[in-house]
């Protein structure tokens, strides 16, 4: 199973990039996905989930209104679309695959992890 996350880079406050994670070796629409985020020196944290038809979201209370996740089943790449980006918003960003109709916030329900891309908001 290889995850290869992309579209990390460096952006001033109140810019956007997009993220995207394209999946092989597994069964893509038969996960949900998510993406997290560790900033330096904290521990990685939940920013958004996916259900695996697409048709429930989630997102940290931080990141409501300016992110948004979706998932192309026919490509097996899922997305997070970042919005009026904030210096807080300076981490790496993994996606993840969870085995599950649902979705969940918690690091441990993801069996499969991507790399990571960095994204740095400058002020």
């Amino acid at each position: 199973v290889q995850l290869q996350a992309s579209g990390g880079g460096l952006v001033q406050a109140g810019g956007s990039l997009r993220l995207s994670c394209a999946a092989s070796g597994l069964r893509f629409r038969y996960y949900a996905w998510g993406w997290f985020r560790q900033a330096p020196g904290k521990e990685r944290e939940y920013v958004a989930a996916i259900t695996r038809n697409g048709g429930y979201t989630d997102y940290v209370d931080s990141v409501k209104g300016r992110f948004m996740i979706s998932r192309d089943n026919a490509k097996n790449t899922v997305f997070l679309q970042m919005n009026s980006l904030k210096p807080e918003d300076t981490a790496v960003y993994y996606c993840a695959a969870e085995p599950s109709t649902g979705i969940s916030q918690g690091i441990a329900e993801y069996r499969y992890w991507g790399q990571g891309t960095l994204v740095t908001v400058s002020s």
